[in-house]
């Protein structure tokens, strides 16, 4: 009994030193973030390359309307919207319809794409509207993400360098109503973020992120286009990472977009970061393993109930203010104002979050939009509500 004692106190302490260690590593990319400031003075108006946004839907989520009408508000000289539902029935049909009607000088247009014969329906959508978009610069965010009026000169500026096949923003996160979502908002802000930062830091920009990143049509076409990535649920991580591989340069900008959390109530919610962290674990392995270390204060928490006073406080005092101090600096570089009003919810957020983890080496299926999936090597995936077949090996991600 005496043994396993101290090996458990000898794992959760190593966990609890690596995660002070990772706190401290955090604290330094997000105090010197961004990377890459790049100037919105660097083109003149006339030279302002158009753009394209593609946008899937699908149904009317919290907040839709809200963070649509964000992007028919973009000042820019020449872009266009364009957005697509499966079916005429999707409830987002009319939320686009009211927009188009209240903003009548946005060029804008709505595909019905039909059933997706793809496993990844969004890559579906997302190969139509580039087939209907009239420019170079494909710009792709998620529904639930909302932007500022000047959010697009500063992806054209980034794409003045014509080594530049890629960008994608950082987000704070945006509750949309109950505990659990504000739950959420905190961790995409001060968690997730985290770790994205830190990333870029140490190796570069190897993937993009969901709910905001751009592509340039040559680099799309270079590493296979949408098709290629119609088997791969992450498909954000693997459009970033392909073209990374490719030689292209992809950047993570200094703009922060907004990403609302809007899956509410304490399951949903749960589902929702279980799904996340099944497609890290299959995407990348190794790395989901080596995220086990971004959970700090919860190692430091279970470090302070197995070892004696003194040592147990002085571990948990460490891993507590580190963690506040990230949190807090996140929130500064990410215009998160929300962030400072919440910091005493943090170890219950950190706590969901590493069960969440736990809960992604157990199983291999996912419900995403009402369907239900099965995991492949790679991270693939296939529908098991639809008959989708999934061919060939996986490609490599480095």
């Amino acid at each position: 009994m005496l043994f396993f004692w101290l090996g458990l106190q000898s794992i959760v302490g190593l966990a609890a030193v690596g995660g002070l260690v990772y706190f401290l590593l955090a604290l330094w990319s997000a105090a010197i973030f961004p990377r890459h400031r790049i100037s919105p003075k660097r083109l003149s108006k006339k030279h302002l390359p158009p753009i394209s946004l593609l946008k899937p839907l699908c149904g009317a989520e919290t907040e839709l309307e809200t963070c649509l009408s964000s992007f028919f508000q973009l000042k820019y000289p020449r872009f266009e919207l364009i957005f697509a539902v499966r079916t005429h029935d999707d409830p987002a049909v009319a939320v686009v319809r009211r927009l188009r009607a209240r903003f009548p000088g946005v060029r804008a247009q709505l595909l019905f794409t039909g059933e997706p014969p793809y496993a990844n329906a969004k890559v579906f959508s997302l190969e139509k509207m580039a087939e209907a978009a009239a420019y170079d610069l494909l710009v792709i965010t998620d529904s639930d993400t909302k932007v500022s009026a000047d959010y697009l000169g500063g992806v054209a500026a980034a794409f003045a360098d014509r080594n530049v096949g890629g960008i994608t923003h950082p987000y704070r996160g945006v509750a949309s109503g109950d505990l659990w979502s504000r739950l959420e908002a905190l961790g995409m802000t001060t968690e997730f973020m985290a770790g994205v930062i830190v990333a870029e830091r140490l190796e570069g920009m190897k993937f993009a992120l969901g709910p905001s990143m751009a592509i340039r049509r040559d680099c799309l076409k270079a590493i296979g286009g949408f098709a290629a990535m119609k088997d791969y649920l992450a498909d954000d991580f693997v459009l970033g990472a392909w073209a990374a591989q490719a030689g292209w340069k992809v950047l993570l900008l200094p703009q922060a977009v907004e990403h609302v959390a809007t899956a509410r109530g304490f399951l949903t919610n749960f589902k929702h970061r279980l799904r996340w962290n099944r497609s890290s674990r299959f995407s990348r392995p190794a790395g989901y393993v080596g995220q086990g270390f971004t959970y700090g204060l919860v190692w430091a928490m279970g470090f302070a109930a197995l070892t004696p006073w003194p040592l147990n406080l002085a571990v948990f005092s460490t891993g507590l203010l580190l963690r506040i101090g990230l949190a807090l600096t996140l929130a500064r570089r990410l215009g998160d104002r929300a962030v400072k009003h919440h910091l005493w919810l943090i170890p219950l957020q950190d706590l969901i979050s590493w069960m969440s983890w736990i809960g992604g080496f157990l199983g291999k299926t996912i419900e995403w939009r009402g369907e239900r999936y099965v995991l492949l090597d790679g991270g693939r995936f296939q529908p098991l509500t639809r008959q989708v077949k999934v061919e060939g090996e996986a490609r490599a991600v480095k």
